[in-house]
């Protein structure tokens, strides 16, 4: 059991890695932007989850307003940041966009202070089930099932929808997308929103299951995040996915084998390493000569 244990933890955080990783995909399959700030969208979806939580009660509504409000901060990060700088060279936007993280970093350590903030009251952080000896906490199930249900919804979005297909259409053949009338730029809109709001939700969730932001929340998430949409192929969004199950099943297991001389993040950027020299070109691509 405690091996299934282990997998219950490895996928609640391949879960998580996930909603916060095709956020990046969805931006770079668009725009070939390395988007670094995605992380301090991360943080910014964590923080408004716990202050709204704080100040209303609930956290439900902490959620809702985190994912009212960061579509609208990606929305900003595209239109202020990124499209001056598109017509420059790709590693133009992408070194803006790390400075706006160390910005955002910095403004949420004097804003809210070192030490963070947490929930004044969060039951789910220490409520755990008992399945026939496997134990899984409230919020790992929280998280599995808000994943499910979050890219189940942007499957049948992208599958079923007049907006969704045309959404699709102008990443893969943005020209001929253009050409069926499809804006280019009502497009971008619709993939910062819907990445930063992914993006918030794990932020919340993060939050909810170690009952405390600070500062730093987003720095190593998003060094993690890059990695992964890399390993997953660059723009696959089903590579990234799996890249995300498989990075937080390695975490988890590897705490056990080789935890006493690593970190649960060392061992999670070695896997890294390792994968990516054995397989560069990412789970979905395709080996180049």
């Amino acid at each position: 059991m405690y091996y299934i244990d282990l997998a219950v933890t490895g996928i609640s955080f391949g879960c998580m890695y996930a909603m916060m990783s095709v956020g990046l995909t969805l931006v770079y399959g668009l725009l070939r932007i390395l988007h670094v700030a995605h992380a301090a969208v991360f943080a910014l979806g964590a923080y408004v989850t716990v202050l709204v939580g704080n100040a209303t009660g609930s956290i439900l509504l902490g959620f809702l307003a985190a994912v009212i409000v960061t579509p609208l901060f990606g929305i900003a990060i595209y239109r202020l940041l990124y499209e001056p700088l598109l017509k420059y060279r790709p590693d133009v936007p992408m070194i803006a966009s790390v400075g706006l993280l160390v910005l955002m970093q910095d403004a949420f350590r004097i804003v809210f202070g070192e030490q963070g903030i947490t929930f004044h009251r969060n039951a789910f952080a220490f409520t755990t089930f008992n399945f026939s000896g496997v134990t899984v906490s409230a919020v790992q199930i929280a998280i599995v099932m808000t994943a499910a249900v979050v890219f189940t919804g942007l499957h049948l979005f992208t599958t079923r929808t007049r907006i969704g297909i045309g959404w699709r259409a102008t990443v893969s053949r943005p020209q001929i997308a253009a050409s069926f009338g499809i804006d280019p730029i009502k497009v971008r809109y619709l993939n910062f929103a819907v990445g930063s709001a992914l993006a918030a939700v794990a932020g919340g969730l993060v939050a909810e299951l170690n009952n405390l932001v600070d500062p730093g929340i987003g720095f190593v998430v998003s060094y993690k995040a890059l990695a992964i949409i890399v390993l997953g192929g660059l723009g696959s969004v089903r590579g990234t996915l799996i890249a995300s199950l498989v990075l937080g099943l390695v975490e988890a297991y590897g705490t056990i084998f080789i935890g006493a001389w690593l970190d649960r993040d060392a061992i999670a950027f070695l896997a890294l390493i390792v994968l990516l020299m054995i397989r560069p070109q990412g789970f979905t691509g395709a080996r180049t000569a």
